[in-house]
């Protein structure tokens, strides 16, 4: 009995920072980019997403996140099965108290990602720019 409580009370913990975590990651991927020191970390961050999605994404299937596949495992030990396929959609869903509709959301999350990885690209490159190109006496 005491070991069951035990092991509840983990999976609650874990279950609040795979949340609090994952919402803090999708955050850094989205604004990242718009400050000098974070703008290298931001654009590693981005393409880790990337390989995750298009690459272990051939094998898990496209969309695929090693985070939200943890998550899901930790809920599900306690007896949580309410996930939809998308963490985003789970996040915005818990916080709002919404149901929105996944399409919409996988739509709206894959161009807010390009968005962001354009930004990323093109502010990493103005920054190497400044840093690297010499300028003219």
């Amino acid at each position: 009995m005491i070991r069951s409580c035990a092991n509840l009370a983990m999976y609650a913990f874990l279950d609040k920072f795979f949340f609090i975590f994952h919402a803090l990651l999708i955050v850094f991927s989205l604004f990242g980019w718009m400050w000098k020191k974070t703008r290298r970390a931001n654009l590693v961050v981005l393409s880790l997403i990337a390989g995750s999605w298009f690459v272990l994404g051939l094998w898990y299937g496209i969309g695929y996140c090693p985070c939200t596949d943890w998550h899901w495992q930790v809920r599900i030990k306690p007896g949580l099965y309410d996930m939809p396929n998308s963490y985003v959609k789970f996040l915005i869903d818990s916080i709002t108290g919404l149901d929105l509709n996944a399409k919409l959301v996988d739509i709206l999350t894959l161009a807010f990602y390009f968005l962001a990885l354009g930004a990323s690209f093109f502010t990493n490159l103005l920054t190497w720019k400044q840093k690297h190109v010499s300028q003219p006496i």
